[in-house]
């Protein structure tokens, strides 16, 4: 991938005259084969609602596809919401589009690709000397999925079209569409439908498929939805699907193919543009390699910053791609699933997994993605509380969860007690990166206050007079009992974060006097034994514990009670307990820290971005940098999905804000550049669009590990702190008030 730079941007700020690139962002994942493995080969495209999956075949285009409320399941209709045993459901795959091409012979010059900026698939080949191209993408102005194929030789496709429901729906032709219709045993209505527009030759029926004839090019715009609706009152139920999917199908087809594509690509890039990062230069043959080949290379030892680079973007894309606002999150494989019994039913597990999804998404300049969590946190307020009052008295107030929950409000797999403080850290980052007084006052501030008050009610007063969380377990690890880490750094967070945002808007000064006490007398972290931090109240901490959770250093990330600026001590204790979990390394000084001395369990797909950020967030930057490779080399399938195993997406999201952390922190009362930059990112880079806390936009650049140029702008003029080449300095922002930041590039 050969990056030219676009836009030189002059810079002058509290420091010598520099400048920092912007890439053409041209990132893409392509192969000289067609893919035959659906989580290993095959591409995503998604709009946030919709997704698919390409394998690029030639004879045969074979495109699974979903929907992102298609659960089986019931509602719970009988009130068990605390138990998630009765209907709990899974999501599941709505079915395939295929066309068959009436092709003989052997192509040539195969490739097919991803960009992950526009999110456009193709597949280009010549056969019997005609050249053919296929182009895909799922447009979210639009919300279909379109599908383009075209060759340069006149008449020169044929063959036939199928589309086929994954729950059971038979398919009806008419003279342009494919229409799939159907019920779920729990009432929950779904339907697809695919129209044709071609440009010469015919389309005719036959059976429950299209013909089409002699054509010189034609394009496929499939819909689907069901009747979802995120609302506990209406019973989860909306609108019949099916006129919804034609009335947008038709809307769409209104415009041409290139005015589709345009819409598209002018709406995505918005989102996959904000934010770059520059960190090296890959040497011009591993450029020309496909991405297998690369990855292969990589996972041997080999560099390749750019790769480094474009699993940030992925990231990003695949967030950008399956949580869009109106839309339902991301959940466990994003949106892509081709089973009716996925790995933990693709649901929404809350110990790490979904929160880890949105990590990147305000610090990498993807803020409006998050909406879609947040919206799904309200919409379950009301079952969970049920839940809640059920399993832990009627008189409980506010809320929390079990571990796995779906889209009914329904809770499933053991209850994770500590859930709504974590959801509640989602609510307030997005003020604290927004700095949206609107949306703190009408919707995270309310649902933070209830929290509180769950836990206010809930927590146990000891001898000593702290406060201490009963009954809690460290995620997966240990016994249950009063006082582990991990839920008490959890409370602290909720507390603090209330505080912020209740003085922001100068409300309920009574109640902030009652959670500054709670605040206060929380049992504090301990530093014991072997110098660790302590996991659990009991000093039982192994320092060959090489368990893959690290629950007790949610302090450090993605909480920020334990940070090396303002408690050094706990910081350090931190480190030692980091290093402990990392496989073979134990807690020897002298045992080299290398990607193969992380063994076994500690070897999982979202492992290894959380102990990047964690690594980050305690300046450590080499170890940072081992953990992204540690990903790459273990943990991450041909086609760059992140692999548990099984396959799972937390690993794609939480890398981007891992790496992220790793060039600009923010949690600590300033803005801190080149935190934990390993030694192979140092020589030269730059990065653009990251967010900072308090609402600001922070470009950057570097040489030989120093920053040369940097830039923050705020909306109104602002005074920050920001700690740069060991120095703290308070600047003054530039203002940028109604420009985007994509917006701002292009004008300079």
């Amino acid at each position: 991938m050969n990056k030219s730079k676009l836009i030189i941007l002059a810079i002058c700020m509290m420091m010598d005259t520099g400048s920092f690139a912007q890439n053409k962002l041209d990132y893409k994942l392509w192969y000289n084969q067609p893919a035959e493995k659906w989580s290993a080969e095959a591409l995503p495209i998604g709009n946030g609602r919709m997704g698919a999956m390409f394998f690029g075949g030639i004879k045969q285009d074979r495109i699974q596809f979903n929907e992102q409320s298609l659960w089986s399941g019931d509602n719970n209709w009988d009130g068990k919401y605390e138990t998630g045993d009765h209907g709990f459901g899974s999501y599941r795959n709505f079915g395939e589009l295929v066309v068959d091409f009436n092709f003989t012979g052997d192509p040539v010059g195969y490739r097919r690709s991803l960009d992950i900026t526009t999110g456009i698939h193709t597949a280009n080949f010549t056969l019997n000397g005609a050249t053919f191209k296929r182009e895909a993408f799922a447009s979210y102005p639009d919300q279909v999925m379109v599908f383009n194929y075209t060759s340069k030789k006149k008449k020169a496709l044929s063959g036939k079209i199928s589309l086929t429901s994954a729950q059971g729906a038979t398919c009806t032709a008419t003279e342009n569409s494919l229409v799939i219709s159907g019920e779920m045993p729990n009432e929950l209505k779904y339907a697809a439908m695919v129209r044709v527009i071609y440009q010469g030759g015919k389309t005719r029926m036959e059976e429950n498929s299209l013909i089409f004839e002699n054509c010189d090019s034609f394009t496929l715009l499939l819909d689907a939805r069901t009747n979802y609706k995120p609302d506990y009152k209406a019973g989860w139920r909306g609108p019949d699907p099916l006129p919804i999917v034609e009335k947008e199908l038709t809307l769409a087809s209104k415009h041409d193919y290139k005015k589709l594509l345009i819409r598209h690509i002018q709406d995505i890039t918005k989102l996959t543009k904000a934010a770059d990062i520059e960190i090296g230069t890959t040497d011009a043959t591993t450029l020309q390699l496909p991405t297998n080949e690369r990855l292969k290379n990589y996972a041997a030892g080999g560099a390749d910053p750019d790769l480094e680079e474009t699993m940030f973007q992925y990231g990003r894309y695949l967030l950008v791609s399956s949580s869009r606002p109106g839309g339902l999150p991301a959940n466990l494989q994003g949106l892509w699933n081709d089973s009716n019994n996925p790995a933990w039913a693709s649901d929404y597990h809350n110990n790490i997994n979904i929160q880890m999804n949105y990590w990147a998404a305000e610090s990498t300049n993807l803020s409006p993605c998050q909406l879609p969590l947040i919206d799904y946190i309200i919409a379950q307020q009301e079952p969970c509380r049920i839940a809640s009052r059920k399993a832990f008295g009627e008189n409980t107030r506010g809320w929390t969860s079990r571990t796995s929950q779906n889209i009914f409000g329904g809770n499933g797999w053991e209850w994770n007690i500590p859930a709504s403080a974590w959801y509640a850290q989602h609510l307030y980052e997005h003020w604290a990166f927004t700095q949206d007084n609107d949306y703190l006052r009408n919707t995270a501030y309310p649902a933070i206050k209830e929290i509180c008050q769950f836990w206010e009610d809930r927590l146990k007063k000891m001898p000593d007079g702290s406060l201490m969380v009963p009954m809690g377990w460290s995620p997966e690890h240990g016994p249950r009992e009063d006082g582990i880490m991990h839920d008490q750094q959890l409370i602290w967070d909720l507390f603090q974060n209330y505080l912020e945002a209740a003085g922001a808007l100068g409300i309920d000064p009574e109640y902030q006097k009652k959670v500054v006490d709670m605040l206060l007398h929380l049992a504090p972290n301990k530093i014991w034994k072997w110098g660790q931090l302590q996991e659990w109240q009991a000093d039982r901490d192994d320092p060959n514990d090489q368990h893959r959770h690290t629950s007790h250093l949610f302090a450090v990330y993605p909480g920020r009670q334990i940070s090396m600026t303002n408690t050094p001590d706990l910081a350090k204790a931190a480190i030692l307990s980091l290093r402990s979990r990392s496989g073979n390394y134990g807690i020897n000084e002298n045992t080299p820290f290398t990607v193969e001395s992380t063994v076994g369990d500690s070897r999982r797909s979202w492992t290894w971005p959380w102990r990047c950020a964690l690594w980050a967030r305690l300046g450590e930057g080499e170890r940072a940098g081992i953990m992204v490779r540690g990903l790459l080399t273990y943990n991450t399938l041909p086609n760059l999905f992140c692999n548990h195993p099984p396959f799972q997406l937390d690993g794609n999201f939480g890398i981007p804000a891992a790496m992220a952390e790793m060039l600009m922190q923010s949690h600590a009362g300033e803005i801190q550049l080149l935190p934990a930059i390993p030694k192979n990112w140092a020589a030269k880079g730059s990065f653009t669009g990251l967010r900072a806390r308090g609402g600001y936009l922070v470009d950057c650049s570097w040489s030989e590990g120093v920053v040369t140029s940097y830039r923050i702008s705020s909306a109104v003029p602002r005074k920050v702190k920001v700690r740069v080449n060991g120095q703290v300095k308070e600047i003054d922002t530039t203002v940028d008030s109604h420009l985007t930041h994509l917006d701002r590039l292009k004008k300079s």
